[in-house]
């Protein structure tokens, strides 16, 4: 079952060349997520909720030889693993050599060893063609160019494999509390889709079907000092959009936004969603 899989290994750890991958995002973010890499998990909130829908919606496949694209650090790459067990082999993909470091580190430190990393980016994959029951990804693929990626998922996916991509729409980005009240986030955020821009663009590949759409809502719970702190940090990528000044004035206007809108912004409550893409390659 796993001959594909083993054999393809040796050509997956051939492609090393860092240079290249940097091309996939601006050189700003790029680096960004090169000095961020080892405390990437610290800065990001990790939902297990997609995690579980994936391992119920593959309960029936006995073995799972899928690829982590964009897997970054390995936040949700851990939850693949510890979800969907033995019968999982993953290759965790991504253009940043250092988090794919940090992957490794925190892979080995939780015991996981079903797994191989590579470094490529999500249109250009080194990867044989229909070897895969799965494709993942999980908030990366703004970083990436969808139609490309979503043609190199159809190349690389077994028939009847799923493409599952879990991320947040730009309606979404809108409703959250960003999107509310942090001056200027949603105009500077163009690289979210529109369910409509996600829809068509599947629709753009052949053999390649949308079988639903599943939606997620969290509810937080933060102060508005550490709201502030994760733009400084930019918790969200989006923030590295802002030059330094612009940062700080929208922070000023976001602290005006939330103490009018908010009685104690010490207890600060909001909803962020997420939706999670089914699809499926026809057979």
């Amino acid at each position: 079952m796993y001959l594909n899989f083993r054999a393809g290994i040796q050509m997956y750890s051939q492609v090393t060349n860092t240079a290249k991958m940097s091309k996939l995002a601006p050189k700003a973010i790029h680096s960004h997520f090169s000095k961020i890499a080892n405390r990437y998990r610290q800065l990001r909130t990790t939902d297990a909720e997609p995690i579980a829908f994936v391992a119920k919606e593959l309960r029936e496949l006995l073995h799972v030889e899928a690829a982590d694209i964009g897997c970054g650090a390995g936040r949700y790459t851990l939850l693949l693993c510890k979800y969907l067990g033995n019968k999982l082999r993953l290759i965790c993909v991504d253009a940043n050599g250092n988090m794919l470091k940090a992957l490794d580190t925190y892979l080995k430190e939780h015991g996981i060893s079903n797994s191989v990393a590579i470094n490529a980016r999500a249109e250009s994959l080194p990867l044989q063609i229909g070897t895969l029951d799965c494709v993942f990804t999980f908030n990366a693929v703004h970083h990436f160019n969808l139609l490309g990626f979503l043609q190199e998922s159809a190349r690389i996916l077994r028939d009847g494999g799923y493409l599952l991509i879990y991320t947040r729409l730009q309606e979404q980005n809108h409703r959250n509390i960003w999107g509310r009240y942090f001056p200027e986030f949603s105009r500077k955020e163009t690289r979210l889709y529109t369910y409509n821009s996600f829809v068509k663009r599947v629709a753009r590949v052949p053999r390649l079907r949308l079988q639903s759409i599943e939606y997620f809502e969290y509810e937080r719970v933060s102060t508005l000092e550490q709201l502030v702190e994760r733009a400084r940090t930019h918790h969200y990528s989006t923030f590295l959009l802002y030059s330094a000044e612009e940062l700080e004035r929208a922070i000023g206007g976001f602290r005006q936004n939330m103490r009018r809108h908010y009685k104690d912004v010490s207890r600060v409550r909001w909803l962020d969603e997420n939706a999670l893409f089914v699809i499926r390659k026809e057979e």
